[in-house]
Formats: structure tokens, C-alpha cells, sequence
């Protein structure tokens, strides 16, 4: 079992995903930029790794304009040899990433236009994936999208978008239920048409959910993983924030929740993404609280945890 959180490392003095505005683009500016971000993902990774933190959500932004078609400069071929160093690196500390693009990647909105923007972005990230050399037990997290007033419909427009997909887009793609739209039993309709395997979010099922005990829940989006070809079950976790809406996450790791979600994993071995505001700082604790219970994954025995 891997802890990891999303991002951005708060603890260093780079980001992975820096940026410009589209009106400053050049190829010198984001040939600067990329190198500058894979410099600072390679930091990320080391640090997670000297702290037991295996698992990490890469940010989309690490080449600026990556789907735009203002960018024409060959940054693929140009940055081979650092997205495979990055790579190198995963493979070598039994980590594991994956990519959550932005809001507007929405496979299944009624307008075309965006369709195809969607498409043209999950091809851009997992190109990035394919560029370090990764399996495709690395993946691509994305919501079923919007209802746009008609669950069926907006069900059927995503499994035939799905369907026309590349082939190396749906060897990563998974689906996360949400906490307002779709719920598990959403995305289990949407595994039974494409197998699709299920991104399982302990809060959103909280939020929004058919009455299914959270252990049965964990059991029914473990068994939409193929344990060769997906590896095993990732999910997001995360709880209420105390006398805030509905549906905000906490700040902070409340310790107490987090050891009463573990047991309700029955056997369900999943790589657990902290969605938690103070990001390495609680996914530190709760890399502890999984060696203290025997249930973390090995860190590389020549680095501390």
C-alpha cells in the first residue's frame, strides 16, 4: 500500500509546473519552462521517496500549452532523455503516478469542440507516461463529466467517446466517482459497457452514494482493476472539513478517520492519494500510521523513511 498526495510539494523551493500566458508563448520560453519543471519533478520524487511517499499525482502543467496547437515546438523528442531519466527513477523506488487533468476534459459534453480538446489533452498526458517508459498500472484519473440534465444520455455520450479513444489513452484511463453526479453505481454501469477500471473516492461516496456500507463499496471498485494490466486498486482519500459546506475536504489528516477508513479494507490493498490541503505534511503521518499497522509498501532499503 502507497500513500501519495497531489501536486505540489510545499516543502521545496520549485514547482513542476510553472507557466506563462498563451500571448508570451515562444519555443525558448517553453523549452526553459519544461526543462525547469522536469528539474523540479525529479526533486519531488526524490524527497517523496527519503520520506516513504511512493505514490504522487504529477501535475498536467509540466509542458505548458501541451495540447494547444500553439505549441508545435518537438518537445518529445527534445526532452526524451529527461522524461526517461524520470522514469528511470519511478521504476527504480517502486513508485507509482498518475495524472488528473484539469476540469475541462469532459469526454462526455454535447459539444464536439470540447470533446476533441479533451481527447487531444488525455493524449498529451499520457504521452508523458509513455515518454518515462511507464506500464500501464500508471494512469490517467478523470471524472465521467457532466449530466447536462440527462444521466442516460450523458452515460451513453461518454462510453461512445470512450470508444473511440486511442488505444493508448484507454490502456490508462480510469474513472473517479464524485460526490455530486455520478456515484459508484454510475461508474459500475460505465465499467460493465467499456471495462474502464473504477477510481474509488471514499469522500465523494460519503457524499453521494446508493447505500453501499464503505466496505462493500471498496470491494465493488477493487474488483473493476485488472490486477496485470491495472495494478492494484488507486483511490483518492480525504474527509469532511469540520463546520465547513458539505463536500469540503479537511486541511489535515484527522488520524482517528483515517485509522477507522483502514478497516474497512477487508483485504482491498489500494495506493491511497491523500486529497488533503497540507499535502506531504499528512501524507508523512499517514505513511507512519501504515508502518505502524505492517501495511506499508517497502521503501528502497538505501534511503530512510
Amino acid at each position: 500500500m502507497k500513500i501519495g498526495y497531489p501536486c505540489v510539494n510545499e516543502s521545496l523551493d520549485c514547482t513542476s509546473t510553472s507557466t506563462f500566458r498563451l500571448a508570451s508563448y515562444s519555443d525558448e520560453r517553453l523549452e526553459l519552462t519544461v526543462r525547469n519543471n522536469l528539474r523540479c519533478l525529479l526533486r519531488i520524487l526524490e524527497f517523496n521517496v527519503a520520506q516513504g511517499m511512493l505514490f504522487f499525482r504529477i501535475g498536467s502543467g509540466i509542458v505548458p500549452f501541451g495540447s494547444h496547437p500553439v505549441n508545435t515546438f518537438p518537445w518529445q523528442t527534445h526532452f526524451a532523455a529527461e522524461f526517461r531519466e524520470v522514469g528511470d527513477y519511478i521504476k527504480a523506488h517502486n513508485m507509482r503516478v498518475s495524472f488528473h487533468p484539469d476540469q475541462f476534459v469532459v469526454l462526455n459534453s454535447p459539444d464536439a469542440g470540447i470533446v476533441e480538446r479533451s481527447i487531444a489533452e488525455l493524449v498529451y498526458q499520457g504521452s508523458m507516461l509513455d515518454l518515462m517508459g511507464l506500464d500501464s498500472t500508471h494512469k490517467l484519473q478523470i471524472h465521467v463529466g457532466g449530466l447536462y440534465g440527462d444521466r442516460e444520455l450523458a452515460i451513453t455520450r461518454f462510453i461512445d467517446t470512450y470508444r473511440r479513444l486511442p488505444a493508448a489513452v484507454t490502456a490508462r484511463l480510469v474513472i473517479e466517482n464524485d460526490d455530486r453526479l455520478f456515484s459508484l453505481q454510475d461508474c459500475l454501469r460505465v465499467h460493465a459497457a467499456v471495462d474502464i477500471p473504477i477510481l474509488f473516492d471514499n469522500f465523494h461516496h460519503e457524499c453521494l452514494n446508493h447505500g453501499e456500507p464503505m466496505a462493500e463499496a471498496l470491494q465493488l471498485a477493487a474488483s473493476t482493476w485488472h490486477p496485470e494490466r491495472d495494478g492494484t486498486m488507486m483511490m483518492d482519500y480525504s474527509s469532511q472539513a469540520v463546520g465547513e459546506r458539505k463536500g469540503k475536504h479537511t486541511s489535515s489528516l484527522i488520524e482517528e478517520l483515517f485509522r477507522e477508513f483502514l478497516t474497512h479494507l477487508q483485504g482491498v490493498n489500494p495506493d491511497i492519494m491523500l486529497e488533503i490541503k497540507d499535502k506531504e505534511i499528512s501524507a508523512r503521518r499517514a505513511v507512519a500510521i501504515l508502518h505502524e499497522l505492517g501495511l506499508a509498501s517497502p521503501a528502497p532499503q538505501s534511503l530512510p523513511i
